[in-house]
């Protein structure tokens, strides 16, 4: 039974928000960011922020803390991200990755002790993990499972099952834009647990169902006396910068994290990416809270709704739908065995056969699909702020040009229409106040 969560890299609670309506009870947090941790002390001021993760396992072992039946966390993702430029182990960010490990032995150290099972393990991330030059996600489960030694692969699948000495591990790759977010943001999601643990049956599932499409959508409609425009029916993935860093990277050109309000072009309001999250409205927004604040730290989290599915799914006892038998030839070819001590099963990214014959699904796409368009998204409230002026939206275009980059033709118009609002010598004067990039003349 599951009644108790310790969660690692909170942040701003993705897990409280999807599993406390489910009934479980977060017993602490780790959070060591400032913002963050405000959040949390507002939101959740009966649960302790134990501070640096670094110092859970002598608190677990001292029984400073309670060690709880689930454990969770997203251990840095820059460490594995383009943004990050993928240092993995080798950053600091990324060993924390196997602090984490350490984290879980501890739990279950105690837990053992007391005559207990081992924790149920939640962990999310990035897909660049899966392609990590360190071999982090291998340095990851491998510890996990209680391996002797590491499994080394240059690419991991996207979905994928471990028995081994010590652990079960399963791991898909989900897509929000799929789970009622108008927002494309895959992400890895890792379960494991005790050896009478299956995760492949919570994560995995028996696929019955032709996948669906995602909507076509209006990109123009009215909502609370404005008129909107959106370029495409679901965004990019937020990221951690988009405060920040907005107009010069993919998302810029395609239009995808821009609004059009009233003839006039904007960055996505905070508001408006906490429902692209799956976030209550104003969760965020603290007193005196900056904006960068608040997009840094959604950008950061999870995707509410997936981590919600998964724990409906966690806490209905899934019972067993399939069989994975390593020894038939339908999973021969998928399988490798580890030092005797246990093995790995490669299920790809697509539909795989199990061994009984039954079709497994561990795509991005779950069977019962559920989406929302960008209407409900968009909120007329934005800050003046967020809007685009016209040296702005003409110095996208210019990138573009210089760059000899795609972009989306309604976009380009858009961009041109507001730019013209002024003069080319004045455009040209107020752009020359930041400094321009190399490929610029």
């Amino acid at each position: 039974m599951i009644k108790t969560v310790g969660s690692i890299c909170s942040g701003i609670e993705a897990a409280s928000v999807a599993w406390e309506p489910l009934g479980l009870s977060f017993k602490w947090f780790s959070e060591i960011a400032d913002f963050p941790s405000r959040v949390l002390s507002e939101k959740y001021p009966n649960i302790a922020n134990v501070g640096d993760m670094n110092n859970i396992p002598e608190m677990l072992i001292s029984g400073e803390i309670e060690a709880p039946d689930l454990l969770c966390g997203g251990t840095p993702c820059q460490a594995f991200s383009l943004a990050g430029r993928q240092n993995g182990l080798e950053d600091y960010r990324g060993n924390l990755t196997l602090k984490f490990v350490d984290i879980v032995n501890a739990n279950d150290t105690i837990r053992i002790n007391k005559g207990h099972s081992r924790s149920i393990v939640f962990w999310e991330n990035v897909e660049g993990v899966l392609t990590d030059k360190t071999n982090a996600f291998g340095c990851l489960i491998s510890s996990l499972a209680g391996f002797s030694e590491v499994i080394f692969k240059k690419k991991w699948s996207s979905a994928g099952v471990i028995h081994g000495p010590v652990r079960n591990i399963a791991w898909r790759v989900l897509d929000a834009k799929y789970f009622g977010l108008p927002q494309q943001r895959r992400r890895l999601y890792v379960l494991a647990g005790g050896k009478d643990f299956y995760p492949e049956f919570i994560l995995f599932e028996k696929h019955e169902n032709d996948f669906a499409e995602y909507p076509s959508t209006p990109l123009t409609f009215e909502k609370e006396g404005h008129r909107f425009e959106v370029f495409r029916e679901y965004t990019d993935c937020l990221y951690s910068a988009y405060g920040t860093k907005w107009n010069g990277n993919a998302a810029a050109y395609n239009g995808s994290l821009f609004v059009v309000q009233d003839e006039r072009i904007r960055r996505i309001s905070p508001i408006e990416c906490e429902r692209l999250m799956g976030f209550p409205d104003n969760y965020t927004a603290l007193e005196s809270a900056k904006r960068t604040n608040r997009y840094q730290a959604i950008g950061n989290s999870w995707a509410v709704p997936v981590v919600r599915w998964i724990g409906e799914r966690l806490l209905s006892k899934k019972k067993k739908q399939f069989e994975l038998n390593i020894d038939s030839l339908a999973l021969a070819a998928r399988t490798l065995i580890v030092s005797g001590e246990g093995y790995f099963i490669d299920c790809g990214k697509d539909i795989f056969m199990s061994s009984d014959g039954t079709l497994i699904n561990c795509t991005s796409i779950p069977e019962n699909s559920t989406f929302t368009d960008m209407k409900n998204i968009v909120s007329a409230d934005a800050p003046e702020e967020i809007y685009i002026s016209p040296v702005g939206c003409y110095g996208i275009v210019r990138r573009k040009q210089e760059r000899n980059l795609k972009i989306n033709e309604r976009l380009e118009e858009v961009l041109l229409s507001i730019s013209s609002q002024m003069s080319a010598e004045e455009i040209e004067k107020r752009s020359r106040v930041q400094k321009r990039g190399r490929f610029s003349t």
